[in-house]
């Protein structure tokens, strides 16, 4: 969560969260690369620390799915923490942005980017 929460730090001071909006969609995948990483440091971190350099593909898939489960957990709180202290300005920017570059109506815009 705390790597989420610079990233979104990041987002907003390069400005795709406002001047660069029209960017965001295509420059926040970059985070996917980091993520995975992250994810697969993790699993080798407890291979070599919990299971002395081996792990089976059942111990690697609990450990994965534990994984999975705290991010699932954490998550809404990142995205409280996001639209509330950090990017409370982006939803109503992302409807302005898609109303104005004819990719949606108004009204759908506000019903697919909410809160």
């Amino acid at each position: 969560m705390i790597v989420s929460l610079l990233w979104m730090l990041l987002e907003k001071q390069l400005g795709w969260h406002d001047e660069l909006i029209s960017k965001h969609a295509t420059y926040t995948n970059i985070f996917a690369i980091l993520s995975i990483i992250l994810f697969a440091l993790a699993l080798f971190d407890k291979r070599k620390n919990y299971y002395n350099g081996k792990m089976t593909w059942l111990q690697g898939f609990l450990a994965g799915l534990g994984i999975t489960v705290i991010v699932a957990v954490l998550s809404p709180l990142g995205q409280y923490i996001t639209n509330t202290f950090i990017s409370p300005e982006y939803f109503p920017n992302v409807i302005d942005y898609s109303v104005e570059s004819g990719k949606m109506t108004l009204e759908q815009a506000e019903k697919y980017f909410n809160q």
